[in-house]
């Protein structure tokens, strides 16, 4: 895959091209509907299979205070982008000379001049240009006037709902991270540097890997059951992760992530993304450290439960259940 990040970087034979447009945050099940048809429509006619999106999201240069918690970062998204055959994406500055652009601006000088597009695939909600004033119906008659295809791809429903990033956002936010995974067709996780703890579950009740983390969006407090990888060595494992504010050992205010891993784990990894699974209680203060060890035997019970059920399952057939 080839990834610019300016249009100064964009050659000259970056078309033609089939492209779509959007800021694609955790690329769900209704982004990637869109890019197997990106790529089948690119194949079919010998075009690249192209995607455009920004950063920062747009948001936070029209509306900073309704800038979203974002799921995942650029060269997250590009990844999961290249799973469904996309070969180049731009991943455009936005900024306010971007902004500005009219929806025509936006078409006939950047899709169609500079990036070479021959068709435009986009999602049945899509808009764009200056204070968001073209439509699908805009980008059809542009389409005829500039002679590109123009695709609408209907919307992914998942009991009864409409996949979205803001849906997801908002489940992952409350805990729901089982449903947000069904929807992201793989779990939600988050990845950093496993950092020194106070030693208190060391000594205490159990040991833990405690992750460092730059993410944006951290589910809701509680105990999940997880799954652990080590992003040096690619080593897995099984595990059980409490999110939330110790309380059992004083107050808080600064947030931990602790991961108990259920198989023996030899050498402590230094990087790590943890795989939030399921939700198996909320966090809560107990009477005394034993008490809380206790528990914690209990939710790892629970935890080698479901994944003696689940032993043979891979990250995408997680996100069915």
């Amino acid at each position: 895959m080839r990834v610019y990040r300016s249009l100064a970087e964009v050659p000259a034979d970056f078309g033609p091209c089939a492209i779509t447009i959007g800021n694609f945050d955790g690329v769900h099940a209704g982004h990637r509907r869109i890019l197997r048809r990106l790529n089948d429509l690119a194949r079919a006619h010998g075009w690249k299979p192209s995607v455009l999106t920004f950063d920062p999201h747009p948001t936070r240069v029209v509306a900073p205070e309704r800038a979203p918690q974002l799921m995942t970062l650029p060269e997250r998204r590009v990844a999961l982008m290249a799973e469904e055959g996309v070969e180049q994406v731009l991943i455009l500055p936005f900024d306010r000379q971007v902004a500005l652009l009219s929806p025509d601006q936006f078409v006939r000088n950047l899709l169609v001049e500079r990036l070479g597009a021959r068709a435009v695939l986009v999602g049945d909600n899509f808009r764009f240009g200056h204070r968001q004033a073209g439509t699908v119906a805009t980008l059809r008659q542009l389409g005829a006037e500039l002679g590109f295809e123009t695709e609408i791809v209907p919307a992914v429903s998942c009991r009864g709902q409409v996949v979205s990033s803001s849906g997801i956002r908002r489940m992952i936010a409350t805990g729901r991270v089982a449903l947000a995974a069904r929807l992201l067709e793989r779990p939600y996780s988050l990845e950093g540097e496993v950092e020194s703890g106070r030693g208190v579950g060391s000594r205490e009740t159990v040991p833990t890997l405690n992750l460092a983390t730059s993410a944006a969006l951290i589910p809701a407090p509680g105990v999940y059951l997880t799954r652990t990888r080590d992003l040096e060595t690619s080593r897995l494992w099984n595990s059980i992760t409490n999110v939330g504010y110790r309380p059992t050992f004083g107050e808080s205010t600064q947030l931990s992530i602790e991961t108990f891993v259920l198989d023996p784990l030899g050498d402590s990894p230094r990087r790590i993304a943890v795989e939030f699974l399921e939700r198996v209680r909320d966090e809560r203060k107990f009477e005394s450290p034993e008490a809380l060890k206790a528990q914690i035997l209990k939710d790892v019970a629970v935890a080698q439960r479901y994944f003696r059920r689940r032993k043979n399952w891979t990250g995408r057939a997680l996100a069915s259940i």
